[in-house]
């Protein structure tokens, strides 16, 4: 009889950098559980992985920002044998001004990003305690470091996640324990995120965007060395190590009255904004 896989959840698996890790993952020896709202496209990665890596996928249609399917997966989890490794992915985002836009999606945001991946982290690591081992990965963004006058959820969201998985990187660290955590922070990625966002792709230079391929794979080499910010992209890691050393009153200065505020009005005027 062969020995068991290891099992990975990915939540937001239904494409882009989910469906890119859920691929990549099948390909090494796991199983795996398709978390999204899409359950026709998960059924359709399921049939593929089964087909070309022999892996067991499980399909887990869900909104995680209602209760109920939270609860849901939160079960799953909590009974989930040989289970290793959960990839928080699923996301998304907004762009209007806080105050201008419709509350809902707001909140639906702070509950994907925040509460979501706070309660299935929890699962998830009760369920490691019992062998001790196990990896969760949290997509972030490099918005986590620079704040957006018109993505001010996101921003704060995905802020709050690199703030949470660092205090889980120490809490592990202190306690001995040989669970991995990582805070994943892409940059401008080719998936579907800018088009169900509405604003395309021509407003920033080609050589920012990167593929959801590249952004896994430095994701997961980021994991075996232990590390607990990735920053896929020397451009991005460049970034955000200027962001760092910028003085605020400058940073907020670009952000509102230079360049990168002007481009960002154009865009909007351009393309109209769909949430």
């Amino acid at each position: 009889m062969s020995e068991p896989k290891p099992l990975a959840l990915i939540t937001g698996a239904s494409s882009g950098i989910g469906a890119v890790f859920a691929q990549t993952l099948a390909a090494r020896g796991y199983d795996l559980a398709l978390v999204a709202r899409r359950e026709d496209r998960l059924r359709q990665l399921a049939d593929l992985f089964g087909r070309q890596f022999n892996a067991n996928c499980t399909v887990l249609r869900a909104d995680l920002t209602r209760e109920e399917d939270l609860r849901a997966v939160e079960i799953f989890l909590t009974g989930a044998t040989d289970f290793e490794m959960l990839v928080n992915n699923a996301g998304f985002g907004t762009l209007d001004q806080f105050s201008g836009g419709p509350v809902e999606s707001h909140d639906a945001m702070h509950r994907l990003h925040v509460l979501a991946t706070m309660r299935l982290t929890h699962a998830a690591l009760r369920n490691f305690s019992k062998r001790g081992k196990g990896d969760v990965i949290n997509v972030s963004s490099v918005a986590a470091f620079i704040p957006n006058p018109r993505s001010t959820s996101y921003y704060a969201t995905k802020a709050w996640i690199n703030c949470f998985t660092e205090g889980l990187y120490l809490e592990l660290k202190n306690a001995g324990s040989q669970v991995r955590v990582q805070a994943l922070c892409p940059g401008f990625t080719m998936t579907e995120f800018h088009d169900v966002l509405g604003t395309g792709r021509d407003f920033i230079s080609s050589k920012w965007w990167m593929s959801a391929e590249d952004v896994v794979q430095d994701s997961l080499r980021g994991l075996e060395k232990g590390k607990l910010f990735v920053i896929p992209g020397w451009r991005y890691k460049l970034l955000v190590a200027c962001t760092r050393l910028m003085p605020r009153s400058v940073l907020h200065f670009a952000l509102t009255k230079g360049p990168a505020s002007l481009r960002r009005e154009r865009v909007r005027q351009e393309k109209p904004e769909q949430t």
